[in-house]
């Protein structure tokens, strides 16, 4: 497995990296513990090194999921987790609502005490702040997570679907080594101005949802049905209708998919690889089959040409549908 370094921070992961969510949350029921724990300790094997969790995934089972499978290889992985949920006022809050937000300082540091004991680890890698909270100065938050560097609770600071300005804010105060933003062909908003703008600060790129939540896998069509329990009947991305406009962007991954000898999922993630040499995708699953396909991506090279031809087919594609509801959406780009 290829390594790359987010930004200039120094931190070390692999080129693709493991979403957890799914494991415990957001797409379905809850999974199997013990299958889950062998498809992450199978994930290192394989060579990746940087997995993605959060204490409200659950809230809390999939710290404590990763914690138990990968505190015997804490020596070769980089575990990131992130705050900033009330989850104690609203846990659910993620399915669709306006989730409570919670970034005043001791809430922080008291997350931070939480996720180490549930993961297991001395220190957390990589420690984001969720989603901004417009009630608590970003520069306060920044400085919470600066004091828990400073004591060694906390390795990297970082930021997901933070604003320009807000990410220049908090990177005056610390550092912030990575920005985590929904990125994908489907999802090119961060292209306008937090590409540009973390570019220039030497901060990397973490790109969730690399294959717009499982659609752009082409295993996906408008008739196909979710789990009530699955967060994406809450996407209006994802109806019926829009599943079926939006099908021609997944017949173009396949068609370059063809050419390379691979899937439109590992198209879809050699795309961001082949962008920014700071941008690691974390695409997650639950099979070891996908794993394995979405690792293959790292052996596929596209050229300029290439990526000049997906991005002229690809603009005469409009994408149906908000990618959330418009809660959700209000609190990202802040």
């Amino acid at each position: 497995m290829q390594k790359r370094t987010l930004g200039k921070s120094g931190l070390e992961v692999s080129a693709l990296g493991l979403g957890c969510m799914g494991m415990s949350f957001s797409y379905g029921p809850p999974k199997n513990t013990q299958e889950m724990i062998s498809l992450l300790r199978t994930a290192v094997e394989r060579g990746v090194t940087f997995f993605d969790t959060a204490e409200v995934y659950g809230p809390f089972i999939n710290e404590e999921l990763v914690g138990e499978a990968l505190s015997p290889l804490r020596d070769r992985v980089v575990i990131a987790t992130k705050f900033g949920f009330n989850t104690a006022v609203d846990p659910r809050g993620m399915k669709g609502g306006a989730p409570a937000l919670n970034s005043r300082p001791e809430h922080i540091k008291q997350v931070a005490e939480d996720s180490l004991k549930r993961l297991r680890i001395d220190a957390i890698d990589l420690f984001y702040q969720h989603r901004v909270d417009p009630d608590v100065p970003i520069e306060d938050v920044a400085g919470a997570v600066k004091e828990l560097i400073q004591e060694g609770k906390v390795r990297y600071f970082g930021l997901s679907e933070a604003g320009a300005q807000t990410i220049r804010r908090a990177h005056a105060v610390q550092p912030v080594a990575a920005v985590q933003n929904e990125y994908s062909l489907w999802w090119r908003r961060p292209e306008e101005e937090i590409l540009p703008t973390i570019e220039e600060l030497g901060i990397g790129l973490v790109a969730y949802s690399p294959l717009g939540k499982g659609f752009l896998t082409g295993r996906i069509d408008e008739n196909t049905t979710f789990d009530s329990s699955d967060f994406r009947t809450t996407l209006p991305r994802f109806t019926a209708e829009a599943r079926k406009a939006n099908q021609a962007m997944v017949d173009l991954l396949a068609a370059i998919a063809a050419q390379k000898n691979g899937t439109p999922a590992q198209i879809a993630l050699a795309w961001l690889l082949a962008r920014k040499p700071w941008i690691v995708p974390i695409p997650g699953t639950t099979k070891l089959n996908r794993l394995d396909e979405n690792i293959g991506a790292v052996d596929i090279e596209l050229t300029v040409n290439d990526l000049d031809d997906i991005d002229n087919a690809a603009a005469q594609i409009t994408v149906e549908g908000a990618r959330y509801p418009e809660k959700l959406e209000q609190m990202t780009n802040r």
